[in-house]
């Protein structure tokens, strides 16, 4: 009966059971250096042409400033930095940040990184561009997303930028609910010892939030849950919700290379200006 439990959207959150846990951080970062797939991260083709995007499109230089959120081991940051721009990556798991210092350090790199839940992250320093990319927006819940708004409009300098992508409606169509059973799940990713996965699959209309629900009982006892949320976007919801904290819309692309927009497409991207006047000021 737990197992098979639908529980309220984002009403659990167990994000440090993916990014705190030393065996999967390492399977984390082993799934974000391939770069031959799209699972972490981009395939390395995707990540080439999308800082190249980024660059023209923001016109990154030696006097402009970014902060990638979710930076991982430093994929992006690492391309952006080699703009002349001064780069800082923050990132929840201490496996990726540690990756991406040393090979900041290996390629003379000079970008700043940061350890740390990126809800909370605080500076002094005002940035150009906030980037987060890989859909990582779409796992935080409504408050969370909210706060992370404001933590974004806070460390952007006047007329700053941010650029983020999204899953879009058609992907939420895409998916399915789904009961399945698997021992040793996804090759090994949660333990390095044998278990059993069950993974249910919810769906949320009201919401257009699905959850991928993973009951984990490895070969030496106990068990534990794991919680995969993912809110799912049209254009209008997200302009909305950027609106709200004081951003503005400018352009809506397929993706973070810039392709075109179409109807029907898994994801989408959005650049939004922040505000000068805040709505709530």
């Amino acid at each position: 009966e737990d197992i098979f439990k639908r529980p309220e959207p984002f009403s659990v959150y167990t994000a440090e059971a993916l990014w705190a846990d030393e065996y999967r951080a390492q399977q984390m970062l082993r799934f974000h250096l391939n770069g031959e797939i799209d699972v972490s991260s981009r395939n390395t083709g995707f990540l080439d042409r999308s800082a190249q995007w980024m660059r023209d499109r923001f016109a990154l230089g030696p006097e402009t400033s970014v902060c990638d959120f979710g930076c991982g081991p430093g994929l992006y940051t690492a391309r952006l930095a080699q703009t002349g721009a001064r780069v800082t990556g923050i990132d929840f798991s201490a496996n990726s940040i540690t990756y991406a210092r040393e090979q900041a350090r290996r390629d003379g790199a000079d970008i700043t990184y940061v350890h740390g839940n990126y809800l909370e992250f605080s500076t002094d320093k005002r940035f150009d561009l906030v980037t987060m990319i890989m859909c990582d927006f779409c796992a935080l819940s409504p408050e969370q997303r909210q706060t992370l708004l404001a933590v974004w409009y806070e460390c952007l300098s006047d007329g700053g930028a941010v650029l983020l992508d999204v899953y879009s409606m058609a992907a939420y169509a895409a998916r399915q609910e789904v009961n399945l059973c698997e021992k040793n799940q996804l090759d090994h990713f949660w333990y390095e010892q044998e278990y059993y996965a069950f993974v249910n699959t919810f769906k949320y209309d009201a919401e257009a939030v699905v959850l991928d629900k993973y009951s984990i009982f490895p070969e030496q006892g106990g068990s534990e849950t794991v919680y995969n949320w993912l809110q799912y976007f049209t254009p209008e919801r997200l302009g909305e919700e950027l609106a709200q904290a004081g951003f503005t819309v400018d352009q809506i692309c397929a993706d973070v290379a810039g392709s075109e927009f179409a109807e029907g497409s898994p994801e989408f991207a959005v650049v939004a200006t922040k505000r000068l006047t805040h709505p709530t000021s």
